[in-house]
């Protein structure tokens, strides 16, 4: 390996060689300091995520697969498979997992599309865009727990809604009717989250795009199916995710509100386990759950993908 240096008795340069031992140390560890300073930065968070995320899912696996047992001094027994043969014939289980189903098909689409149409009206700047943009948004920075009692008080046997509709139903004493009002509470708090996003995903759809499709004498709707929806569907995806995943692992509104009654016909997937695992103190199925739940949201979240990057390129 040579190196250029000017020589004192010549103006050109002149090739020298140069200690290849040197250059091959440097060059050996260069790779370490590319990648060093990144580390560095990585580390805290990894360190984070991995005692507070990774190592409860490995000891929420490792439970599951044991009679286990919490109290001092008691053995935890090796069952292999048997919680999750359990999960399978647990009819009560099923019964929570198609109300979390419910959950989710009645509050996702509601919150995608209501949250693009309050989107919409609210991308263009007017006097009163911030103000509709906060009020909108506030139901989604209050507390879980503050609006399910508001929720709770207002499908009282006397609340308003009975009051307005002129009814007498009792709402949270049957399946169906509580179910109405733990879908409208998730609607109601979700529509801002979605707002937000789908804004700031029109906000990046290029004008001249819908420029030329004014040119070409393409209608509003037309605009809207052509242009707008292209633009933001990677957007759409991210959304419609996020939502099915807070639909299956939806709990501080069921457990806050109805607390599973009737007779647990109102369960979903987390007040079961919940109730399984710290009334019960049975923590080895309640970790069986977990982990089926989980899996659950893994497959549906690599399904969406897969049709959404599908419908992209279609």
């Amino acid at each position: 390996m040579t190196d250029l240096v000017r020589e004192q008795s010549s103006p050109t340069l002149v090739r020298h060689p140069t200690s290849g031992v040197s250059h091959g140390v440097g060059a050996g560890m260069q790779p370490w300091r590319t990648y060093l300073t990144p580390a560095l930065f990585v580390a805290p968070g990894f360190l984070i995520y991995t005692v507070f995320v990774l190592c409860p899912m490995v000891q929420a696996v490792l439970m599951s697969v044991f009679d286990y047992k919490v109290v001092a001094g008691a053995v935890s027994t090796f069952i292999g498979a048997t919680n999750y043969i359990r999960a399978f014939h647990d009819e009560h289980l099923w019964l929570s997992l198609s109300n979390s189903g419910i959950y989710m098909l009645f509050t996702v689409p509601p919150q995608i599309a209501l949250g693009l149409g309050v989107a919409l009206l609210l991308q263009h700047k007017s006097p009163a865009q911030p103000f509709f943009r906060v009020l909108y948004y506030l139901p989604v920075v209050t507390s879980w727990v503050v609006v399910t009692l508001l929720f709770k008080y207002l499908f009282a046997d006397r609340g308003l809604i009975n009051y307005l509709l002129g009814l007498q139903v009792s709402w949270l004493s049957d399946r169906w009717t509580a179910m109405v009002a733990i879908c409208a509470l998730g609607v109601w708090k979700g529509i801002g989250w979605s707002m937000m996003i789908f804004i700031a995903a029109l906000q990046g759809v290029p004008n001249s795009l819908i420029e030329a499709a004014k040119i070409d004498g393409a209608g509003p709707w037309q605009r809207f199916w052509s242009v707008t929806i292209p633009a933001i569907w990677p957007t759409m995806a991210f959304i419609t995710i996020m939502l099915v995943i807070g639909g299956l692992n939806v709990f501080t509104s069921v457990q806050a509100m109805t607390d599973g009654a009737p007779g647990g016909s109102t369960d979903v997937v987390l007040t079961y386990m919940y109730r399984t695992t710290f009334s019960f103190l049975d923590f080895g199925y309640g970790s069986t759950i977990a982990v089926l739940l989980t899996l659950l949201v893994f497959a549906l979240s690599a399904i969406q993908l897969r049709v959404f990057r599908n419908e992209a390129t279609a």
